[in-house]
């Protein structure tokens, strides 16, 4: 088990109570909530955008659901799927395609689907592909205290 570095040290400076859940390996969010036997809809799945000149931006949603960019766009900034090259920058002690969807402690800007924000609790990558972290949504917003909530499914 390989847990991020950067989540651990912000759980812990946090005080965030939470739990760590093994799983079989897995290759995406939704086979995660699968593998360990939990809702889809109670794990988050992070979607990393960018706006072709260096800005950054998370999306946070239920691994059950899709993303909608036009919910997304907001002002001038068009945003678009970042390529795995920039993930591998931005999220150094994480495994490909293991983002811990909480993008404010890598300095990335968050939107969080309404749906999460419903949740008594969630689970998330942990920067692996065996583990998830498992906390009440109140310890998560903790770690993203500057997310904006909206509507991002279709």
């Amino acid at each position: 088990m390989h847990v991020a570095e950067t989540l651990v040290r912000n759980l812990r400076r946090a005080h965030c109570q939470f739990d760590l859940v093994e799983h079989e390996h897995s290759a995406t969010s939704l086979e995660s909530a699968r593998k360990a036997g939990i809702s889809p809809a109670r794990m988050a799945k992070s979607v990393i955008l960018d706006d072709r000149r260096g800005h950054y931006l998370m999306a946070v949603l239920p691994a059950n659901r899709q993303l909608d960019l036009d919910k997304v766009h907001k002002g001038a900034s068009r945003w678009q799927l970042s390529g795995e090259q920039s993930l591998a920058t931005l999220f150094k002690d994480c495994e490909r395609g293991a983002v811990p969807a909480l993008g404010e402690l890598y300095g990335l800007e968050m939107l969080i689907d309404p749906q999460l924000a419903r949740q008594q609790d969630i689970y998330l990558e942990a920067g692996d592909h065996e583990s998830l972290v498992h906390m009440k949504v109140e310890e998560f917003f903790k770690l993203a205290p500057n997310a904006e909530v909206r509507e991002l499914c279709q």
